[in-house]
């Protein structure tokens, strides 16, 4: 089960010291890494960054080069910014995402296409993403942080909700909410393509 994860306000990048960046980082990295349920060794060859030093760099004993860090954000289809935030200007009051936006898709393939729908360069609680199942695709995930809970509403399509041994099937309009501490997963239990808007809630 992964460790009960910590709300700890980041302040902005030009009033933190070199090492604090680093600790930011590393935590990023873990972050995105399990959210995605990939191992160190599939980011290792996705991003051409050895294990041991991405291990380092989330163990937050290893301050990354720019190149590195490039080199990892591009693994997860993000850009510089997006992995480390915006570091120089304050947040607007009101952020978009447009739908032209790919950086918003980090993963694209032929079961499933998941798109996040709130903004990569934050650190928060609550996350959202439009997820696209293809006929026999699954979403499937290891579990999250201790006491995270996701929220689902099928916008098209049949989907089956699995959580800790768990079945259910939801169809269009449906809703439902269950734990991602455990493994977990939504798979199209239809013939076509399953739309399904995702809430992801950390505790």
């Amino acid at each position: 089960m992964a460790a009960k994860k910590s709300v700890r306000k980041t302040p902005p990048a030009h009033e933190m010291p070199p090492e604090a960046i680093g600790e930011f980082v590393g935590r990023r990295v873990k972050k995105l890494r399990t959210d995605r349920g990939w191992s160190l060794e599939e980011l290792a060859q996705t991003s051409g960054v050895s294990r041991s030093m991405l291990s380092e760099i989330e163990r937050e004993r290893a301050n990354p080069t720019l190149t590195v860090t490039f080199r990892i954000a591009r693994a997860f289809g993000m850009t510089l910014q997006d992995l480390i935030g915006s570091v120089e200007e304050a947040a607007p009051k009101i952020q978009v995402i447009r739908s032209r936006d790919r950086a918003q898709v980090f993963r694209s393939d032929k079961q499933c296409e998941i798109r996040t729908l709130s903004p990569l360069n934050l650190e928060k609680d609550v996350e959202f993403y439009e997820v696209t199942l293809r006929p026999g695709g699954v979403l499937r995930s290891q579990p999250h942080f201790e006491g995270t809970r996701e929220f689902l509403t099928v916008e098209e399509g049949l989907v089956r909700l699995e959580s800790d041994g768990a079945t259910e099937d939801l169809g269009k309009g449906d809703s439902g909410t269950y734990p991602a501490d455990v493994p977990h997963a939504i798979v199209n239990a239809g013939p076509g393509d399953a739309l399904v808007f995702l809430v992801v809630i950390y505790r």
